[in-house]
């Protein structure tokens, strides 16, 4: 669960700030030096990492939150909720 949450995080910034860059919301970085070609490469690898560990993030929270569904009549009848 946390290595699937870094990805997800991780992907998003490194596509932004690329975006970013190109966009000239940061001082001293334009489109083509070091930089910009820096936040290409993180987007080339944020982008996968989005798109892998995303999904997972959504099964989860959904499994999550049947669970907690189902069982919270059973503990609400026990006294334990």
């Amino acid at each position: 669960v946390l290595m699937a949450l870094f990805m997800a995080n991780a992907g998003g910034a490194w596509d932004n700030a690329k975006k970013a860059i190109e966009q000239d919301h940061i001082e001293g970085a334009a489109k083509g030096d070091e930089a910009h070609s820096a936040a290409v490469i993180g987007d080339t690898i944020g982008d996968p990492f989005k798109d892998t560990s995303g999904p997972s993030l959504n099964i989860l929270i959904k499994l999550m939150s049947i669970v907690a569904v189902v069982i919270a009549p059973s503990l609400s009848a026990t006294g334990l909720l």
